[in-house]
């Protein structure tokens, strides 16, 4: 597709000439359209994207979402917010701040919590060395296109030493309309040596309608940072949904991120984390859940560049009616990074003979002191396990839900917000035949 092509199928052109000339940000967001028109969306013969065809959002016609259309149910809101935890609560809705639906809270003396609308109107030379550090919009065509058309999201400080008492809540609600809309989240994450952080984000829809959400997520953890990350996208079948988790670990970095994907017409999250100095530990997790046609592309590549460092990443996917899958998990590890232990593992659980799993783990070494492995497994549920259950008076339907039960459940125990795990497994339970039964007995 030419860069022509491009702007006139997708009315990208029209949209970015609505935005505010005279904003802050608009040199940036300038230099990443021009770079975004330049290479235009990825296509299948870019490897990175040969299992993922996004043609219809290139040609959708998406306009910007507007903020003041978007009227939310105050019960269909509550669904996808914190309630018994304590938490600092950031709502959008069509990617504006909703004040009435907020609840920062009091923060730890020094922290920066702030809309990213309002640093950029009243102090945007804070954030302009870090936006996009984490990034390439040069080989990165969403992430250029986020940029692009930044407005509004969050950004967060946390000073030396300081470790924020309440989980960071971030939810972004997209109202539908009549017409295609999109919007373009940012989470900005700055934890300074030896902080500890809790962030949640939320991804979901109140409404009928198609729609296109393009997120980016920067994590910069410094010496002896301490991050805890969750993504739980809850979008609506009819749903774009393209993600970028960038990170960067300084000396003694403890960054854990878990991604739940649970909705979406199409879904690509794409990881990238560099490991730059010693003593790093990366954990990522995920969980798959599609059905019908849905179309789910997980990309994540783990940068080893120094000695001594960690990193697991453990991803599961359940799969029914013609759904698809794509896992591909690339582990770089430099010259220098002797000592490296780095594992990776794809488990793919079919329940459908029309389901569709491609799983790609590598593994890129170029130091000789190293521990790298990594792992495929693909099948469906196992005829001996389903005997043994019926076997002891479980129905069919049942002896099915425990088990699919069972694999998920080994990701969603991992995750230390209890009410967030809650939230979690009754959405699975509420998925699976004869799981509200089930719910009183686990």
């Amino acid at each position: 597709m030419t860069t022509q092509a491009l702007v006139e199928s997708t009315s990208l052109l029209d949209a970015f000439d609505t935005l505010d000339a005279a904003s802050p940000i608009h040199t940036l967001r300038a230099q990443a359209f021009e770079t975004f028109q330049a290479n235009g969306f990825p296509t299948l013969r870019d490897e990175q994207w040969r299992y993922t065809n996004v043609k219809p959002i290139a040609k959708g016609r998406f306009s910007l979402a507007n903020p003041d259309a978007g009227q939310v149910d105050a019960e269909r809101l509550r669904e996808h917010l914190l309630h018994e935890t304590p938490c600092h609560q950031l709502v959008f809705i069509n990617g504006k701040f909703d004040e009435s639906s907020s609840d920062l809270g009091e923060l730890n003396s020094g922290v920066r919590l702030e809309t990213l609308a309002s640093v950029i109107a009243n102090d945007f030379a804070s954030i302009i060395e870090i936006l996009d550090s984490t990034t390439d919009i040069h080989r990165e065509a969403f992430t250029a296109l986020n940029s692009s058309f930044m407005a509004d999201g969050v950004f967060l400080h946390v000073p030396r030493g300081v470790e924020l008492d309440k989980p960071v809540h971030v939810v972004f609600i997209t109202v539908p309309g009549g017409e295609p809309i999109m919007t373009h989240p940012r989470v900005l994450v700055v934890a300074e040596e030896s902080s500890k952080a809790t962030i949640v984000e939320t991804y979901a829809t109140v409404g009928e309608g198609v729609y296109f959400t393009n997120t980016v997520t920067e994590i910069i953890a410094a010496n002896n940072a301490t991050i805890d990350h969750y993504k739980i996208e809850r979008e609506s079948d009819e749903a774009f949904h393209i993600s970028s988790l960038n990170v960067t670990q300084g000396r003694d970095t403890n960054v854990t991120s878990h991604n739940f994907t649970l909705g979406g017409k199409l879904v690509r999250n794409h990881l990238n984390c560099f490991l730059k100095d010693e003593g790093c530990n990366s954990t990522f997790n995920g969980l798959v859940m599609a059905h019908d046609k849905q179309h789910v592309d997980n990309y994540l590549r783990i940068d080893h560049l120094m000695p001594n460092c960690n990193s697991w990443e453990y991803y599961k996917t359940i799969l029914d009616d013609h759904a698809k899958s794509i896992f591909t998990g690339r582990i770089y590890v430099a010259q220098d990074a002797q000592k490296t232990d780095a594992k990776q593992t794809s488990a793919n659980l079919l329940l459908s003979d029309t389901a569709h799993v491609t799983t790609k783990p590598q593994l890129e070494i170029f130091a000789d002191d190293v521990k790298c492995t990594h792992g495929a497994t693909i099948g469906q549920l196992e005829e001996e396990q389903m005997f043994y259950l019926q076997a002891r008076g479980i129905d069919a339907a049942s002896a099915r839900s425990l088990l699919i039960y069972a694999f998920a459940n080994e990701t969603i125990s991992e995750v230390k917000v209890k009410e967030i795990r809650d939230t979690l497994e009754a959405v699975l339970l509420d998925r699976l035949p004869q799981g509200h039964q089930l719910q009183g007995g686990l």
